[in-house]
């Protein structure tokens, strides 16, 4: 993970790291620094735009010191270098982690190596002398702002951010978004399914930028889904105790007893209603919802209940039932295999794993067969999960709540999409 992150931030600077045994050494002023702020010390005084530069990243397999040496380093002076870098530890170096070695004109030892643990957190070391070298931390600083988005669903909601948000986000930041919007109206929207074209949202969120143009999605204050001319307004507030949490405009909260799907925001392949069976070939009553997802998404648990069945039956292929409050069963089908000591009789938790999305009975590719069953009928998940609301915040924080709400809701009007 730490090498994904690290090689993520390469690209997102715009920082080139030629494998050093392939290239050549390149003067420094043709090529930019390896995120090293304009204000950082230039080591005996020498002016460092005439220096040569040597990049590289670090193999898997390989150390840092061997790498060092490659790129003109003495052993000796290797050993150094590596104990004098502050905050890093040679052993646990990912692979990936670059690595730029500066020489001063005329000399035959380097001056400066910088390692590059972080997007924005460099590891300075510099030659004082013979022998000597000495380290210092540095951290680049990121610009935080405040933006609103507005946008209209023509397909679903990656599609409409896309639309909306191309002009202050990156795909991958867009993306963020649109799984922190799932993410906070789960238990009130199943967002790969019941947003219908015309659908429209407003999201009022924090975008960091950091070191090279590098952008972050922070935490979304406010937004706004108006969905079939109902609108759902959810705010963060922060209570008297510290504990940030989601309300609508009435000041409930957005968290209820059930999830309104039982895998993350995802790709669903068939509504409840009649369909043509794909491998018996009739047309018969599809009692349920199919998710389409790649064999082994984690399944979860739509609310707290009790495991009443676990094993395989029929078509349904490897199967979950679990029993919640109120008469209402919910039901997990061709799964490829169970969670950890999922059974008969398990109390499981809301948003628990229960199993893994499968191709076992009749069915035709992987993907999950979701139903909800209210007092022994078959019921569709959209209408039977939506009579379920959060609890109403404490009346004591209710004027702190709506003044807040207030001033949220009048900044996520202010939308760019």
């Amino acid at each position: 993970m730490t090498a994904a992150i690290v090689a993520l931030g390469v690209l997102a600077l715009g920082i080139a790291w030629p494998h050093l045994r392939a290239v050549a050494p390149v003067p420094a002023q043709a090529r930019p620094d390896s995120g090293a702020s304009a204000a950082s010390p230039k080591p005996n005084g020498t002016d460092s735009a005439a220096w040569t530069v040597q990049r590289d990243t670090l193999h898997a397999g390989e150390t840092l010191s061997s790498l060092l040496q490659h790129a003109g380093v003495r052993s000796a002076d290797a050993a150094r270098i590596l104990a004098a870098a502050t905050g890093l530890d040679p052993r646990r170096a990912p692979a990936g982690l670059p690595v730029a070695v500066r020489t001063a004109p005329g000399d035959s030892t380097p001056s400066e190596v910088v390692f590059q643990l972080a997007v924005d957190h460099l590891v300075h070391v510099r030659r004082l002398g013979d022998s000597v070298w000495t380290g210092t931390d540095e951290r680049l600083p990121w610009k935080t702002d405040t933006l609103a988005v507005h946008g209209v669903i023509a397909s679903n909601l990656y599609a409409a951010l896309d639309d909306s948000a191309a002009s202050v986000l990156p795909k991958g930041a867009r993306s963020e978004l649109a799984w922190s919007l799932a993410d906070i109206y789960e238990y009130r929207v199943d967002m790969s399914r019941e947003l219908q074209p015309g659908d429209a949202f407003r999201v009022l969120f924090e975008r960091s930028q950091g070191p090279g143009g590098v952008v972050r999605v922070g935490g979304i204050l406010a937004a706004r889904f108006e969905l079939s001319g109902s609108e759902t307004d959810a705010v963060r507030f922060t209570n008297g105790s510290g504990r940030s949490e989601y309300f609508d405009q009435t000041g409930r909260s957005m968290r209820a007893a059930f999830l309104r799907a039982p895998l993350e925001f995802r790709r669903i392949s068939s509504n409840f209603g009649r369909r043509l069976h794909p491998i018996l070939g009739i047309v018969r009553e599809h009692t349920g919802t199919d998710y389409a997802a790649n064999e082994g998404t984690p399944v979860r648990a739509i609310g707290d209940g009790v495991v009443t069945f676990a094993g395989r039956r029929g078509g349904y292929g490897n199967m979950i039932d679990i029993r919640h409050r109120n008469g209402i069963v919910s039901r997990y089908g061709h799964l490829r295999g169970f969670a950890h000591d999922v059974r008969r009789g398990k109390v499981v938790t809301i948003g628990e794993t229960i199993g893994y999305v499968g191709m076992t009975g009749l069915a035709t590719g992987p993907h999950l067969h979701f139903e909800i069953i209210v007092d022994g009928h078959q019921r569709d998940p959209r209408t039977a999960l939506k009579r379920d609301m959060g609890l109403p915040i404490a009346a004591a924080e209710l004027p702190r709540f709506d003044a807040m709400r207030d001033a949220l809701l009048a900044k996520l009007s202010g939308s760019v999409g």
